[in-house]
């Protein structure tokens, strides 16, 4: 469960599906996989209206009930959930990441600090050598994410779906099948249909409103500073590198499961409105980015500048937890690494600016 990053804790569906690959979720052209769907609405990660609680809820304890057996059986610390669902594609990939930050953005800030809470709470609960938490924390993860799926458009959600499938190796939903008892996972599914079918009947027909975005605040003034001055290392990076897909050295699963939760924390205590208006430019900035992965200088400001407000809008302790966290299970011998493979001028002058924004984002900081 730590390897999957909490994306998988609650999506049953993600699992199930990928297990049985048939078609579900929500009308339209009959897809290939369940699984892209709900993976981007973990990713997501955000709202579903109030009036639909008691719908939804009851539903995801259902659901619960029939798949909390299968849920047992995957081995959530597999580093297979690491690996990329089919051939290595980053160009690819990053348009169905793409897709899910779009997800994301046109959703309830509030209701993604419910669906991050229920997260932080089946984290706590985790036990066995699967890693797999208690049914209580299963349940509560499958209804935030329900809540997160009903709250977007279909057509937002279907982008999702279509663009993981896009890069999900047909081969996958037997063989992840194959890991579990099947008639387990049968059952699993079929809890799932019903599941998604109460989702869809509560679902929005359109997206949230657009973020705002201070327009002469100190943290946008420093975020300009720093993509000036960063870019260059920026360009020298190689962003298709499969690098970044790596396990850290050594680190052990308890250690990153709680650098996750950590993160999953802070996400819930960011102001909302900040949220969106990073998310919506990290979208901006996907549009913009050349052959080699790298965006263009304004829209690497933009992305500067949100992730500076978001973290802003944070308790400093928070922060401090996250860094702290993932400190732990980051070696020495990681920056030492990447340090390798740029001009160190250049990243020198990169880490100088950065200190000189993280300042600015401070002072501001609440």
């Amino acid at each position: 469960m730590a390897r999957s990053k909490m994306v998988v804790v609650g999506a049953v569906a993600l699992a199930a599906a990928s297990y049985l690959q048939k078609p579900a979720f929500l009308s339209g052209p009959p897809p290939r996989h369940v699984a892209p769907v709900v993976a981007g609405s973990a990713a997501a990660a955000m709202s579903a209206p109030a009036a639909f609680a008691d719908e939804i809820g009851d539903a995801a304890r259902k659901l619960a009930d029939a798949s909390y057996d299968f849920a047992k059986e995957v081995d959530w610390n597999n580093g297979i959930f690491l690996n990329p669902p089919g051939k290595f594609q980053p160009l690819e990939a990053l348009k169905a990441i793409d897709k899910m930050i779009i997800m994301g953005a046109q959703a309830d800030p509030k209701i993604l600090k419910e669906a991050t809470a229920a997260h932080h709470k089946a984290i706590s609960s985790i036990s066995g050598p699967n890693g797999v938490t208690s049914k209580e924390g299963w349940a509560a993860t499958n209804e935030g994410i329900g809540r997160i799926v009903a709250s977007v458009p279909e057509s937002t959600v279907m982008d999702v779906y279509n663009a993981v499938a896009a890069i999900t190796d047909p081969g996958v939903p037997a063989y992840m099948k194959s890991l579990v008892n099947g008639a387990d996972a049968e059952k699993a599914y079929a809890a799932f249909l019903e599941f998604k079918d109460v989702v869809k009947k509560n679902q929005v027909s359109s997206p949230g409103p657009a973020a705002t975005v201070p327009s002469d605040d100190t943290i946008g003034a420093a975020a300009k500073s720093l993509s000036a001055a960063s870019y260059p290392f920026l360009k020298e990076v190689d962003w298709l590198s499969d690098i970044y897909m790596k396990p850290f050295p050594k680190a052990n699963i308890k250690d990153v499961m709680s650098a996750i939760d950590k993160t999953i924390v802070m996400g819930a205590a960011a102001d909302g409105n900040a949220l969106r208006a990073a998310a919506e430019a990290h979208h901006k900035a996907i549009g913009s980015i050349d052959a080699k992965g790298v965006t263009s200088a304004a829209d690497y400001e933009a992305v500067n500048a949100g992730i500076g407000r978001i973290i802003a809008s944070v308790p400093t302790s928070k922060v401090m937890d996250v860094y702290n966290a993932f400190a732990k299970i980051v070696p020495g011998t990681v920056p030492n690494k990447m340090f390798s493979l740029v001009n160190p001028l250049d990243a020198n002058a990169a880490a100088k600016a950065f200190y000189e924004f993280k300042d600015v984002v401070k002072a501001s900081q609440r």
